[in-house]
């Protein structure tokens, strides 16, 4: 067949022109050809020569980008542009299906529009990121000759009667109105920007955002195509690939979305409703009605994208049914040609196959990119509310009263739970709204269509889903609670785990690890029983959700069958209703969940907080002077005074006052000390002072200037100007009590947001005497504190307090109680370095509150306090002319506590440190560890790392399934094959049930009896029927079989792991607990554990159905249609790499954002314990700036991890589209030249829209099972470690019952070591012990005392010589003998949470009577029958009812209990005091006269009395004699210890 334009038919009245040419079909249709060429022949040499050359030369940066008015009007009318002449194309097309010969001029045209329109936009969007405005004028001629030439078109057409029956007349009315409203477009830019046609035109800037290179989030600032494909993200989930994503990488947020911005937005909206009536609304009622206010409008917008994107997706269905309706019969009519030429109506346009297919793939691609949307401004607008919460929660915390805080009105915990997870909870509401507006108008539609197909079949269909979604929801219900009684048993078992760990050093000392390890087991066994709960109802979950479509589909076809007359199953109505109970049963369950979760919300919701009546407290700023004050302040400025207090009564409930009758002054520039008894109310006078505390009555009056001003200020005459003055208070430099520290360097934590002055700092740090201190830790001042200071022993932190209080310039320093932690040594030199010299000298007013009475002679001015009152105030020698009694009273306390020098304190201090420091860093987390051992050789590994990041942990995922055993792992292969399989057949069984029906239909229509169509409809019918309905019954069944199964797996691994975990870290050598942080061993057992229980099962459950799914779908297609094969290749390529590079950013940014959360809670946790010293300081602004970057940080990683995860799905749906497209045109064609049955048409289209639902889920599920089986590898990771070698050459019967009897010990050449990398901490060690004897053993931090006794329980590495005790080697025993006959008193006292009963004797093994005289030895008995219960008294977590001093002694008594013949006292005595300290010799020396003691002494003088004394120095015995001996050797080192130590 030949091509001409115009048509080559004989009789061809194309070229007939008698009636002039403009009544010429082809002509008319020519003649719009013209705006096309012009605009492609005009704007080719400007795209390419113009912005190809610039391109390589200037790279447009963001900064210049700028919209157009009418931008987004101009991409939304240009994309329905496109779409309209897509469908004249088509139209065209099929139209000339009806002629002789090819028409051209009927579709190429078309297709040049198409061009050029695509050009177009294309052209207009270069234009617009240069911002070039003048070229537009190409575009306007465009316009110009498409409106004209279209509507002398429209206008022929209307001439010559064709009007809206005819297709063509339809579509040529629609493009003169789009041309014509892209004119107007046009015309509005110029009038506008004035860039043509006026003198001067209008400057315009871009957005402040763009111009500020940092922001690097795009979506609100990028034209509308790439909004709606998240282009713009392309860069950076392929750079992603190439260096991981951190902060920097991401950039900062648009101003828009920042914290802040939100924050006043939503102020602004509490504002709106509190106006009319001037007071504030309360109630649930005003806040919803706020947020509606400050973030409704982009819901509105997301609800609206969500009911377009539910409509369009009933095209599915609808096209199917028509495409498989319209091959099962064919049809042509002709009509009458016009102009011509012929014109289709739109009836006949929609019954050909083709068409509706495109129309599918359009409305496919229009549903998706909607949907998309929809989620991203949900999330979006989620997650600026979220922001918004979290500042508007932290603005509240920096004005509750103190007392709310310590009265447990709120506590820490329950802030952090409302910032980490109610916040969260709000903002998956408004992720969740659109649904809980569209699910149900969903299911309406759908039922309706179901209706329109089926008839009332589809309402019984639809009957057993609604039914069943109650029960849906009661499952959901029971999930939670499942879920909610696991937290508590988890709680439960990791405050167990986190004891064992804290206290493993004495549990393998005592050999009692198996006692602690079996309680954690059983505290697991009824964690699993609930974990069993809820993978059973998960399991119900999932099987209904895979079930219910099944027995829908099932009751509907047979209802469908015996109800209908003609019993018509054809495959158009069999797979349109497939495909819409497939559509249907999603809304059905998600919705159970989503009210579930609606509910949480509007429950849990954080704004309780922000509506919450508080006591706000009290500021001096804006006091309010008395009447008979008006005199005063002159007076108070005459007399240099800072603070003065006049008839104060202050409280900190509402209750009685705390603080009486209080009437005093603090001078200006001197010391003044705050004296009395515990609990008088020093510290309160403080707070009261700062405006911490509720005043009753009373008033507060700062003076903040100093001498100088106040002088210059008296010659000033204006009394008020003095008063405002008066009421402002300055900064205070605070130290409190209880010390506060940052979770930063320690540098940070002195100067505390001040600049860095090096002299000063060094000062500080002298006067502090941090000098050493910092010198042990291993990055020195630039050592990350951890939270509250945790590495740090008391001493220090309390140090780190002053020292930042001294750091500061304020006038006035508060010092709650600094020498408490300290000892007499370093009080000294921080009252004479610090106070007397830094501060006096610069002339600060001090207020110090001390109980160290010898320091009273250096203060300038003394308060006295009893009781709540002043007891008296004044000088040292006022006080002693007053009240000689009071300053007698004084002086013997002052000379008792000059005699208590505690000199080792700090060295012990500073010995802990060093410990706990070496320990974390010998090992980080082994996450960073695994990283570094790949980060040696730079550039060849980086590479090598970024692999790493790439490829999928196949190694995790096969120790996970090989946990679950054989059997199970069969059984879940198996029964997921076998689901998938049956899942095909029964929708095969179908198509050839249907197929079949048509067939039989046709040849009883051939036979013309209507009797035997019946009959044979009948047969058919019900032996089809009997096979669909086994199938679907067994489909049923298996579908319980596998969600069993997976929940199973999970169970039975989560078990496993646990259990080989537990047991090893119980039998792990020390070396690993010295050298890996708590935290990180803790967090195997937390968060590791929880998500192998909870959430690796799920994933899985996720992500094996969609992979089978998408496998079983493909495969479905191809068989069906070969042909698709050869064209899904590419697309599979595509999806490789669109899945590779997502995974990769995705995991990224999931760790971003854990790690953008955690500073931000601890943020939270910190202001709130530290909210009185922010408060004395005035440092709320800088706090609250921390928050907004904190907060702005974590908000940003969300963000790109929602554009990320809609870039992944995007691109998925598109190709789920292409593939339907393509499934779509094959199967059409090969049914209408190979004729291939209707009904696998049908299934093949069925399976093909299934696909497009399912491929994005399996990325990302792939995905998040990539970064769950992170805690696989990690605990796996950890099994690796080589436990101690509890055998013994030995066995436990051949050890003598009582060993050891007499407690003899011989040491032979012993050497030792920590590890075998490690140098030895003993060399050649040679020493005997006779039995009975006491030995000392004492020398400097690090000789090595710790070791020796460590060495007896092979704790440490013994690689040459040996212990031979009572004649026995201790290294044939097995280990568990050997510890259990000893005993031991550790340095550092460990009490278990549990009864004294327990903790003297876990192995309940000891009578009453046995404890009770270990408790009269250790001098505790009188403490413990004070306890309610007696010995079944309970011990709190870390024995913290109990003193330092009471908890050494339990830990004495815990030794006693165990009567072995011999006690190791590793510096036993450190923290009790010294009169408690002389009896407990006493009784060692007679209640174990006849027993080997071995004392480490930490004070010389405590093993005076021993029968021999070991001196050690580096691991070498360097002197080994009786004490008197050594005394009487002038150069001994002993001697000189006892020297030092009087």
């Amino acid at each position: 067949m030949s091509l001409a334009f115009c048509g080559n038919d004989n009789n061809s009245a194309a070229y007939n022109v008698d009636a002039g040419v403009l009544n010429n079909g082809c002509f008319l249709d020519a003649l719009t050809v013209v705006p096309h060429v012009f605009l492609l022949f005009i704007t080719f040499p400007i795209l390419f020569i113009g912005w190809g050359s610039q391109s390589s030369k200037v790279h447009i940066h963001h900064s210049t980008w700028l919209h157009f008015p009418g931008h987004n009007l101009r991409w939304i009318l240009t994309f329905i542009l496109l779409f309209i002449i897509v469908c004249e194309i088509a139209e065209g097309i099929v139209s000339d299906g009806f002629n002789q010969s090819v028409h051209l001029h009927l579709y190429m045209p078309s297709c040049l529009a198409f061009m050029a329109a695509i050009t177009s936009i294309i052209y207009y969007h270069n234009i617009e990121t240069s911002n070039f405005p003048k070229l537009l004028i190409t575009l306007l001629i465009y316009w110009v000759l498409a409106f004209v030439s279209k509507t002398i078109k429209f206008a022929k057409y209307t001439e010559h009667g064709i009007g809206l029956r005819q297709l063509r007349f339809g579509i040529t009315g629609l493009l003169t109105l789009l041309y014509g409203l892209l004119l107007a477009v046009e015309i509005n830019v110029i009038l506008r920007r004035r860039y043509m046609c006026f003198a001067h035109p209008t400057e315009v800037k871009p957005p402040e955002d763009l111009q500020d290179l940092g922001v690097r989030f795009l979506q609100p600032f990028v034209n509308l195509l790439s909004k709606s494909t998240y282009w713009w993200m392309n860069t950076f989930i392929t750079t992603a690939h190439r260096r991981p994503i951190d902060l920097k990488v991401i950039g900062k947020l648009p101003i828009a979305m920042r914290a802040l911005t939100n924050y006043l937005k939503l102020r602004e909206a509490f504002e709106a409703q509190k106006r009319p009536q001037g007071t504030q609304p309360q109630g649930p009622k005003w806040i919803w009605t706020a947020l509606r206010q400050a973030f409704g409008k982009p819901l509105l917008l997301s609800i609206t994208y969500r009911f377009m994107a539910d409509l369009l997706g009933f095209a599915g269905p609808l096209c199917i049914s028509g495409i498989v309706h319209h091959l099962s019969k064919e049809n042509h009519t002709i009509q009458p040609p016009h102009l011509g030429i012929y014109f289709i109506s739109s009836q006949e346009f929609l019954a050909n196959a083709y068409v509706l297919a495109v129309l599918l793939f359009s409305a496919l691609l229009l549903q998706r990119t909607f949907l998309q949307a929809s989620y991203y401004v949900a999330i979006e607008t989620g997650i600026n509310l979220r922001g918004a919460i979290q500042t508007k929660i932290f603005n509240k915390i920096m004005r509750l009263c103190t007392s709310n805080m310590s009265m447990g009105g709120m506590t820490v915990g329950q802030i952090c739970n409302l910032v980490a997870i109610d916040t969260n909870q709000l903002m998956w509401f408004f992720f969740l709204c659109p649904n809980l507006f569209a699910m149900p108008v969903q299911i309406i539609v759908g039922i309706i269509l179901l209706y329109y197909l089926l008839g009332i079949s589809a309402l019984i269909g639809a009957t057993v889903i609604t039914l069943l979604a109650p029960v849906q929801y009661f499952v959901a219900t029971k999930l939670s609670d499942a879920q909610k009684s696991t937290l508590e048993y988890s709680s439960e078992r990791l405050k167990k785990t986190n004891e064992l760990l804290r206290g493993i050093k004495l549990l393998k000392l005592y050999a009692w690890e198996h006692i602690f390890c079996s309680s954690v087991e059983e505290t697991r066994g009824k964690e699993l029983t609930s974990l069993q709960t809820f993978a059973l109802y998960t399991s119900i979950s999932i099987f209904m959700n895979t079930a219910i479509p099944i027995a829908a589909v099932l009751v509907t076809f047979v209802a469908h069958v015996h109800l209908s007359d003609d019993g018509d199953l054809s495959p158009a109505v069999a797979f349109a209703s497939l495909s819409l109970f497939h559509i249907l049963v999603t809304p059905l369950f998600l919705l159970s969940s989503v009210v579930r979760s609606t509910v949480k919300a509007l429950v849990r919701s954080p704004l309780k907080v922000v509506n919450r009546k508080r006591p706000i407290r009290d500021d001096w700023n804006s006091f309010t002077f008395q009447s008979e004050q008006e005199d005063e302040p002159l007076a108070v400025l005459d007399e240099d005074i800072c603070i003065k207090i006049t008839n104060g009564y202050f409280s900190w409930t509402d209750g009685t006052p705390t603080l009486s009758n209080v009437n005093i002054k603090i001078p200006f520039g001197q010391l003044t000390m705050i004296v009395g008894q515990v609990g008088c109310g020093k510290s309160s006078l403080l707070l009261a002072a700062l405006g911490e505390m509720q005043k009753i009555s009373g008033t507060v009056i700062w003076n903040s200037s100093d001498k100088k001003k106040s002088e210059l200020r008296e010659k000033k005459s204006d009394l008020q100007e003095r008063k405002s003055e008066l009421q402002k208070r300055g900064a205070v430099a605070y130290a409190s009590q209880k010390p506060w520290l940052l979770n930063t360097t320690l540098a940070e934590n002195i100067t505390f947001e001040m600049p860095l002055i090096k002299q000063r700092y060094r000062a500080v740090i002298e006067a502090c005497s941090l000098e050493p201190d910092i010198d042990i830790l291993p990055q020195g001042d630039q050592t990350e504190i951890g939270e509250r200071g945790i590495i740090l022993s008391g001493g220090q932190r309390q140090r780190i307090g002053v020292a930042r209080a001294l750091y500061q310039t304020t006038n006035v320093v508060f010092l709650d109680d600094p020498f408490s932690a300290l000892d007499i040594h370093l009080s000294d030199h921080l009252m004479q370095e610090g106070i007397l010299k830094l501060l006096r000298e610069e002339k600060r007013t001090v207020v110090l509150v001390t109980h160290k009475l010898q320091y009273l002679p250096h203060a300038d001015w003394i308060i006295a306090m009893k009781d709540g009152s002043i007891q008296t105030e004044g000088t040292l020698k006022d006080i002693q002319n007053s009240q000689p009694e009071l300053f007698e009273q004084w002086k013997t306390l002052m000379h008792r506590q000059d005699k208590e020098f505690e000199k080792n304190m700090t060295v012990l201090e500073r010995k802990n440190l060093r410990r706990a420091m070496y320990s974390r860093e010998a090992l980080k987390t082994e996450v960073e560890e695994e990283e570094q051992s790949v980060e040696s050789d730079e550039e060849d590994n980086l590479s090598r790392v970024m692999r790493l990041r790439a490829t999928i942990p196949w190694r995790s995922c096969g120790t996970y399934l090989s946990s679950a055993g054989l059997l199970l792992l069969l059984l879940l292969l198996l029964s997921q094959l076998l689901k998938h399989s049956l899942l095909v057949a029964i929708d095969y069984w179908l198509a050839h049930w249907t197929s079949k029906v048509i067939t039989a239909k046709i040849d009883a229509a051939a036979h013309n009896c209507s009797l035997v169509q019946v009959k044979i409809a009948d047969l058919i019918h019900s032996s089809y029927l009997l096979v669909f309905s086994l199938l679907c019954f067994l489909g049923i069944v298996l579908c319980l079989a596998t969600s069993v199964a997976v929940e199973w797996t999970g169970l039975r691994v989560a078990k496993e792991l646990h259990h080989n975990l537990l047991n090893n870290i119980i039998l792990a050598p020390m070396r690993l607990f010295e050298t890996t942080p708590l935290a990180s061993i803790l967090n195997r057992f937390s968060s590791d554990t929880n998500t192998i229980d909870q959430h690796i099962p799920a994933t899985l459950e996720c992500l094996s159905r969609s992979t089978l799914l998408c496998v079983s779908a493909l495969g479905v297609i191809s068989y069906v249609t070969p042909f698709f094969l050869i064209i899904v290749i590419p697309l599979a390529i595509t999806c490789y790499f669109i899945q590779k590079y997502f995974r990769v950013a995705s995991k990224d940014l999931q760790q971003l954002e854990d790690s953008t959360q955690l500073p931000l809670l601890s943020h939270f946790s910190e202001t709130v314990e530290g909210l009185t010293t922010i408060r004395a300081f005035r440092y709320e602004p800088r706090f609250r700036q921390r928050l907004l970057e904190f907060t702005d940080a974590n908000n940003m990683a969300s963000l790109f991890l929602t554009a990320a995860n809609r870039w992944l799905e995007v691109r998925m749906e598109y190709i789920g589209a292409c593939i339907v497209l393509i499934a779509a045109v094959a199967s059409i064609t090969n049914s209408l030249y190979n004729h291939l049955s209707t009904g696998l048409v049908g299934l093949g289209l069925t399976y093909a829209l299934m696909v497009s639902n399912y491929l994005n889920w399996m990325v990302r599920n792939l995905a998040d099972m990539e970064v769950q089986l992170g805690a696989v590898k990690k605990i796996k990771a950890l099994l690796k470690t080589e436990p101690e070698n509890y055998e013994g050459l030995l066995s436990v019967s051949q050890v003598p019952e009582g060993w050891p009897q007499r407690g003899e010990i011989q040491i032979q050449n012993l050497s030792v070591r920590y590890d075998s990398t490690l140098k030895p901490v003993l060399k050649h060690v040679n020493a005997h012990i006779s039995p009975g004897q006491k030995v000392g053993i004492c020398g400097r931090t690090g000789s090595g005392k710790s070791s020796f006794s460590l060495a007896f329980f092979r704790m440490v590495d013994t690689f040459e010589g040996r212990i031979i005790i009572d004649d026995i080697d201790i290294a044939k025993l097995p280990l568990q003998t050997l510890r259990s006959r000893f005993s031991i008193i550790l340095q550092d006292p460990f009490l278990f949470s549990g009864t004294i009963r327990f903790n003297l004797d876990p192995e309940m093994k000891a009578t009453d009577s046995m404890l009770w005289e270990a408790l009269e030895i250790a001098q505790l008995k009188p403490v413990v029958k004070t306890l309610p219960g007696g010995l079944d008294a309970i011990i709190a977590e870390g024995g913290e009812n109990f003193s330092q001093g009471q908890r050494q002694l339990f830990c004495l008594a815990r030794a006693f209990v165990r009567k072995s013949s011999i006690l190791i006292m590793d510096e036993a005595t450190a923290s009790i005091d010294m009169a408690t300290e002389s009896i407990l010799q006493k009784v060692v020396m007679t209640a174990f006269a006849d027993r080997t003691v071995v004392t480490i002494a930490h004070r010389v003088h405590t093993i005076l009395n021993a029968d021999l004394v070991i001196v050690m120095k580096r691991g070498v015995i360097l002197e080994f004699e009786k004490p008197e001996v050594l005394l009487n050797q002038e150069d001994s080192v002993f001697a000189s210890f006892v020297r030092a130590d009087k």
